[in-house]
This record gives structure tokens, C-alpha cells and sequence, in this order.
């Protein structure tokens, strides 16, 4: 079938990139291509993991805290990698359109605000580049109407304050990985379906010229 495609989409806690995920796979699934969606942190060992850790549930020994910023920078490549091998590249090598729900620049952003980006950078050296990534642009206080509404228990890195911070090293991620990534800006300000159409158009025509070769 030859090779597919793996799209990312990134965003603040709140900017859509769960609801944009099932979006953007439904508009493949009707071009009758095959399609995989996924989410990071990954449904594996290392991701459940860290999946306790930003809820709460996983933290130091005697109540010492949460674990420390290095370790879920470390955890987060380490699942990455897992991810990679268990679930991504077999549904790429197979000619599967893969659309994830976060990646390598949610680790530079959320881990890069605590510890030096350029160091999370290189722990995610060996992660394959994706083909395209949507990132969906809100402000913070947006971000934080949205998950207020949604009425899910705060996770690690949600306070409002370390959220606007997050969105300054988004801005410093891509400035990072666009030299070397397509990474698309998208309004998220926008209605729900406004910002799938928006999407959709470069989801479209990354997909029309894989359909040409």
C-alpha cells in the first residue's frame, strides 16, 4: 500500500485537539483511505504511567511530591519511542494516515517551561518527524474557559499561570522544529467546525500529494 502519513496535532490544554482528532479522521475515512488515531501519553506501559503522574495518582515515595520535571521529560521520550515502534511505524509502513494527539512539541512546550528545552530536544532526537503538524492557537485564558466547561479534574499542568507560560514555549518550540518540520499555525478562536475546515485544507493537500505520487 506503501507508505502513509502521520499528522500531529498540538495545542493548550483546551485548544481542541481531541475533538479535531475524530474531525480530521472522519473527512480521511470518507476519501476511503485507512486511518489510525492515537494520542500521547500512549495507551502503553510508560504512557499509563504517566497518565497516574499528570493526574495525581503517581508521585515520589513519602509524600515527597510529584515527580520531578526531568523524570516526566524522560518518561514522556521513553513512551514516545514505545509508541513509535508499537503502534505508529506499523500503521505507516502499512500505507495508514496515523493523526496524533500531541508529540514531540508538547514536550519541549510542557516540559521545556521547567527544564532546558534544548535538552528535551535532544531526548527526542530518534522520534520520527511527522509529516504535518496542526497547531491549533488559543490564548490561555480561552484554553481555560474551555477546560473549565468541560468539568474534568485539573490535571499537572493545568493552573492557569504555568498555562500562559506553556503557550510562550509553544511559540519558542516552533520556532525550534519549523526549520526542519511543516508545522501549520491554526486559529482555535474560531467555531468547531471553522477550525476542522481550516485544518482539513492542509490534512487535504498533504493527502492529494501522497495520492500523486
Amino acid at each position: 500500500m506503501g507508505q502513509g502519513k502521520f499528522i500531529v496535532l498540538e495545542g493548550l490544554d483546551g485548544a481542541g485537539t481531541t475533538t479535531q482528532l475524530e474531525k480530521l479522521a472522519g473527512k480521511v475515512r470518507a476519501l476511503g483511505m485507512p486511518v489510525l488515531t492515537t494520542r500521547e501519553p500512549s495507551d502503553g506501559p510508560l504512557g499509563l504511567l504517566l497518565r497516574q503522574a499528570l493526574s495525581g495518582r503517581l508521585s515520589l515515595p513519602a509524600g515527597r511530591g510529584p515527580l520531578s520535571a526531568e523524570t516526566l521529560a524522560l518518561m514522556f521520550a521513553a513512551d514516545r519511542m514505545d509508541h513509535l515502534h508499537a503502534k505508529v511505524r506499523p500503521a505507516l509502513d502499512g500505507g495508514t494516515v496515523v493523526i496524533c494527539d500531541r508529540y514531540v512539541l508538547s514536550s519541549l512546550a510542557y516540559q521545556g517551561a521547567t527544564v532546558p528545552m534544548e535538552w528535551v530536544n535532544e531526548l527526542n532526537r530518534e522520534a520520527l518527524a511527522p509529516d504535518l503538524t496542526l497547531f491549533i492557537e488559543v490564548d490561555a485564558e480561552t484554553a481555560a474557559t474551555r477546560r473549565q466547561l468541560r468539568g474534568a479534574p485539573a490535571e499537572l499542568f493545568e493552573e492557569d499561570g504555568l498555562q500562559r507560560r506553556i503557550a510562550a514555549q509553544y511559540r519558542r518550540a516552533i520556532r525550534l522544529r519549523g526549520g526542519s518540520e511543516k508545522i501549520v499555525r491554526v486559529s482555535g478562536a474560531e467555531g468547531i467546525e471553522a477550525v476542522t475546515e481550516a485544518c482539513w485544507a492542509h490534512v487535504e493537500a498533504l493527502l492529494h500529494k501522497r495520492a500523486k505520487r
